[in-house]
């Protein structure tokens, strides 16, 4: 995988995880419908994979060091690495009840995540343990966060 291409992905699969999570536990914890969860996660993948991309895309050429053929090769991969793997949150809320696909789905995030951290870890030849363990502290308060953020907002305005 050359350099663009894996910073796009890097990207792409981290913000897929993190914001795709947050706005389901968030959604979840203020609305309790599978409707909005399910309307949030499209919302997501497609929007927001659009919204990343075009940030990488400005990102790399603000650093004025990479070729049109690379900022494009990490526009891309960004896009459909966000996209695709936003929507395998789809899965459990669409066949699972919503409370239990809200678990499953931080499971699934926590292995992409992990998983993913691991193979960084390794390719760095650092502690695979220290990187796993911070990426997966982070995405933990971002999911207790807008839990208790849904709950707040159900509060105030419901």
């Amino acid at each position: 995988m050359n350099h663009s291409t894996k910073t796009g992905f890097s990207f792409g699969i981290t913000t897929a995880v993190i914001t795709t999570l947050g706005l389901m536990v968030g959604l979840n914890s203020g609305t309790n419908s599978q409707l909005a969860v399910i309307g949030g996660i499209l919302t997501i993948a497609i929007a927001d994979a659009f919204s990343d991309a075009l940030g990488i895309h400005i990102s790399e050429e603000s650093e004025g060091k990479h070729t049109v053929k690379e900022i494009w090769q990490s526009t891309g991969a960004t896009f459909l690495t966000k996209m695709v793997f936003g929507l395998t949150f789809l899965v459990p809320v669409l066949f699972l009840q919503l409370s239990t696909a809200v678990i499953v789905s931080i499971a699934w995030g926590m292995l992409i995540i992990g998983v993913f951290s691991y193979y960084l870890a390794k390719q760095q030849k650092i502690n695979a343990w220290r990187v796993i363990l911070e990426h997966l502290l982070i995405m933990s308060a971002v999911i207790a966060i807008t839990h208790y953020l849904g709950i707040w907002i159900k509060t105030m305005f419901a």
